[in-house]
């Protein structure tokens, strides 16, 4: 299985809460998603059969680049609310570093990685809530999240994986998933049997491609990016410090 993170968006590039907003891809991101395919490409043995993303332009597009530089276009792709990234509530369009200002490192940390507390919620009313947004129409009101922390997109993610994608690898079929940083963080602590402790220092770089080994019964072999380490431990560095230094 590959998975991906969506390249930079224009609200990345900014440093403000994104979480279900639908914004698209900075000119930096359209060129992650074009190296994230050439990075595929060299991949010789590498196979990839179908396509999944969440329904948020800037995963929608970054699999349509990387296809793109693989000649892979054809590929038949599924798309669903469940490989969103996680809702920020009402820290939404919010700078994280203002934020930090505001509330307190510490506070914002928590509320951007801890595993079981979730910021604070939108309201029903709120335009941003995502009951208002017809591409959640088919999806009960109920589902849909005023806010989340991880442990939350844990539990909407992991039956996308037990429906759809361990099925398909079951079936021998290799799933392409570009997704966003705390939905492959989910993703992630699910298969890798991570704590609730550890994955809050994991960091999820941009563009950069991860090749996930299973063996038959779907347990986790191993995990690695493709590229150059470094590069990718900087990436990975760069989205720790969006909010600025935690206190001591």
């Amino acid at each position: 299985m590959i998975v991906l993170r969506h390249g930079e968006s224009t609200w990345n590039a900014e440093n403000r809460f994104t979480g279900w907003t639908d914004v698209d891809l900075s000119e930096k991101g359209e060129a992650e998603a074009r190296s994230a395919g050439q990075l595929l490409a060299e991949e010789t043995e590498l196979r990839i059969d179908r396509v999944h993303t969440s329904v948020l332009t800037r995963a929608v597009r970054t699999a349509n680049i990387a296809l793109d530089e693989l000649g892979l276009s054809f590929l038949p792709v599924r798309r669903n609310w469940r490989l969103n990234e996680r809702h920020y509530g009402a820290l939404q369009g919010g700078n994280k570093k203002e934020a930090a200002e505001k509330f307190g490192p510490d506070q914002v940390k928590v509320w951007r990685r801890s595993y079981a507390t979730p910021p604070p919620p939108l309201e029903l009313t709120d335009p941003r809530h995502p009951v208002h947004d017809p591409r959640y129409r088919d999806v009960p009101p109920l589902s849909l999240p005023a806010a989340e922390c991880l442990a939350d997109v844990v539990v909407r993610m992991v039956p996308y994986w037990e429906d759809v994608l361990g099925p398909e690898l079951l079936a021998g079929i290799t799933p392409f998933v570009v997704a966003h940083g705390n939905s492959i963080r989910a993703l992630t602590k699910f298969l890798e049997h991570i704590s609730d402790d550890d994955i809050v220092d994991l960091d999820i770089p941009t563009g950069w491609p991860r090749i996930i080994t299973l063996d038959d019964r779907l347990n986790f072999v191993e995990g690695r990016y493709l590229g150059d380490p470094e590069a990718v431990a900087a990436a990975a560095a760069a989205v720790a410090a969006q909010a600025g230094p935690v206190s001591a």
